[in-house]
C-alpha cells in the first residue's frame, strides 16, 4: 500500500479532532470504559495475530500491532460517542453497535482489503461480527460496573466530607 504511514497517521488522528466537541464531564465519565476496551482489543490483537485470525501486511513498527491505528483512533474515540448517546439505553446501544460493526465488517473491511491494509485469514465475517458483539457487551458491562462501584465510593466520600464539616 502506497502512503501507508500517512494513512495510518490520518486514521489515528482524524477521529481525535471530534473529542473537543465532547464535554469534559462526558469524556471523564466514559474514559474508563473506552480505555478498558482499548486494552482488551490490543490484547485480543496479539492473540489474533498468533491464531492468524487476520493479517496486517505491515506494522507501525516491528512488534507493534498493525491494528493500533484503528484501536487508538476510530475505535477509542467512537466508544465515547456511542456511550454518550446510548448509555442507559441498552437496546439502542446494541442496535447502534450492530449497525456500526456490520458496516465495518461488510463494507469497510472490504475497502481495507482492497487497499492492502488488512484481510481476514482464519476468521469469517460472521465470526468477526460475533466478536464485535461480545466486545460491545463487555464494554457496556464494564462501564455499568465501574459506575456502580465508583458511584458508591463517591457517595461514601461525600458523606464523610459532610460529616467532617459538621
Amino acid at each position: 500500500m502506497k502512503n501507508a504511514k500517512q494513512f495510518m497517521i490520518l486514521m489515528t488522528l482524524l477521529p481525535w479532532l471530534s473529542l473537543p466537541l465532547l464535554k469534559k464531564k462526558t469524556f471523564l465519565r466514559f474514559l474508563p470504559g473506552a480505555l478498558f476496551m482499548c486494552l482488551y482489543v490490543t490484547a485480543e490483537g496479539y492473540f489474533a495475530q498468533k491464531k492468524k485470525w487476520w493479517w496486517f501486511p505491515f506494522h507501525v513498527k516491528p512488534n507493534v500491532l498493525g491494528e493500533l491505528p484503528l484501536i487508538f483512533g476510530p475505535f477509542f474515540v467512537g466508544s465515547f460517542w456511542i456511550l454518550k448517546y446510548t448509555y442507559g439505553k441498552f437496546n439502542l446501544y446494541m442496535l447502534v453497535n450492530i449497525i456500526i460493526d456490520s458496516f465495518f465488517t461488510y463494507f469497510t473491511l472490504e475497502w481495507f482489503k482492497k487497499i492492502g491494509y488488512v484481510s481476514l485469514v482464519r476468521l469469517t465475517k460472521f465470526q468477526l461480527s460475533l466478536l464485535f458483539l461480545v466486545k460491545s457487551v463487555l464494554m457496556y458491562g464494564f462501564q455499568v460496573l465501574y459506575e456502580k462501584v465508583f458511584g458508591v465510593v463517591k457517595r461514601i466520600q461525600s458523606q464523610n466530607d459532610e460529616l467532617k464539616k459538621s
